[in-house]
């Protein structure tokens, strides 16, 4: 009996310290989980996205840990949505995802290329380095637009230093490409690659573009161990 009472005893200490400790600092990291816990929840119950594979729990749950902290940093322009790529994912998958934050509504789920020296199939290497034409990892806010060799583009800061910063200095942008189509992977088995852009369907790309232009977030994921392992973002 003694014992059973020291039990209940942790287990309501316990639960009224947990209590005071989400509650007592809403910016807290139980709050971020609770929030990433229950948004991703809301995009796998939303009925509008029933057609749509979503991304990874994991790699879902990074997006939102980052879109969380540049929100309260009021970096976000309000009502934009999170851009998710997941380049794990070999190019003949549709592996770009743009999630309204608001419901969970998946907006957009296509075909996206990585740079030429990233891999073939797979995007297996990345870099933050002028001309290795790769693709790099990490956050991006997205800028301007403007009218370049690729038509109109959307031109991206990289936010992680290191992995992606030099984004804007090695023109590393959003845009239309007819390589990065489905009748691409029907003759070579593969999308076409870029010189290191996240390159998008030509049919599309003006629309996406408009949907994420301005001041909304971008995450581009990898199976990269120095990453994962440095990102001041997922480590915070």
């Amino acid at each position: 009996m003694r014992k059973l009472t020291l039990v209940f005893i942790l287990l309501l200490g316990s639960s009224i310290s947990t209590y005071f400790f989400v509650n007592s600092s809403p910016s807290s990291i139980l709050k971020e989980l609770s929030f990433e816990n229950h948004f991703i929840e809301l995009v796998s119950s939303n009925t509008a996205n029933m057609d749509n594979a979503i991304p990874q729990r994991e790699i879902l749950s990074f997006g939102i840990k980052g879109y969380l902290m540049l929100k309260e940093e009021g970096k976000i322009s309000p009502g934009k949505p999170l851009t998710v790529i997941d380049f794990s994912l070999p190019s003949t998958a549709k592996r770009m995802w743009i999630i309204d934050m608001q419901d969970g509504m998946i907006l957009h789920h296509g075909l996206v290329s990585h740079g030429r020296n990233s891999g073939e199939l797979m995007a297996q290497k990345f870099s933050n380095i002028n001309s290795s034409y790769m693709s790099s990892l990490g956050f991006y806010l997205t800028g301007e637009t403007y009218q370049g060799k690729h038509g109109y583009s959307l031109r991206l800061d990289g936010l992680e230093k290191g992995f992606n910063d030099k984004a804007r200095e090695r023109a590393i942008v959003i845009h239309g490409a007819d390589y990065a189509h489905e009748n691409f992977i029907k003759q070579t088995g593969r999308l076409g690659r870029s010189l290191g852009c996240p390159a998008l369907p030509n049919e599309i790309a003006d629309e996406i573009i408009d949907m994420i232009k301005e001041q909304s977030l971008l995450f581009i994921y990898g199976k990269d161990k120095e990453y994962l392992g440095k990102s001041a973002f997922l480590n915070a």
